[in-house]
């Protein structure tokens, strides 16, 4: 019986100090994103620390309309209770329309920030993410994407 209860007791501290990441995590991540403002923001859990994270932006000024998909590839790393940091790369695609002059783009993406987990179905989190696009009349150069993020967990 003891051992049982030491057994049990072992199992509950264990699942209470690994912190891991969510299933599924959908929100929004506002920054300025070149332009791009706020952008529509899907996690996916793969493994262990391993996630796909999925960020949809829209631009409507006089100027462009525009939208852009980013995919990117993180590695979840926990720092302490449900803190964690993260990095990741991956690339995205993108159409523009700026009046007589539209087309869409590619780019390569990084991205490193840190995150809170609490104990409601709540995610915060707060990165960098440098974009590198390949478009000479719309994004051509590095951008570099400081965002804040809030996701409910599911």
């Amino acid at each position: 019986m003891k051992n049982t209860v030491f057994y049990f007791l072992l199992f509950i501290t264990a699942s209470l100090s690994a912190q891991s990441i969510s299933k599924n995590a959908l929100g929004i991540r506002i920054g300025d994103n070149d332009g791009f403002g706020g952008e529509i923001s899907y996690q996916r859990y793969l493994k262990e620390n391993n996630r796909l994270e999925f960020d949809l932006g829209f631009r409507d000024s006089d100027n462009v309309e525009a939208f852009k998909l980013v995919g990117l590839y993180q590695w979840v790393m926990p720092i302490d209770g449900g803190f964690h940091w993260y990095v990741g790369a991956g690339g995205g695609l993108g159409s523009f329309d700026a009046g007589e002059n539209d087309g869409t783009f590619a780019l390569v993406a990084g991205d490193i920030g840190i995150e809170y987990n609490f104990d409601i179905p709540l995610l915060i989190s707060l990165d960098i993410r440098p974009e590198l696009g390949f478009n000479d009349d719309f994004s051509d150069d590095l951008d570099l994407d400081i965002a804040l993020g809030l996701r409910y967990q599911f």
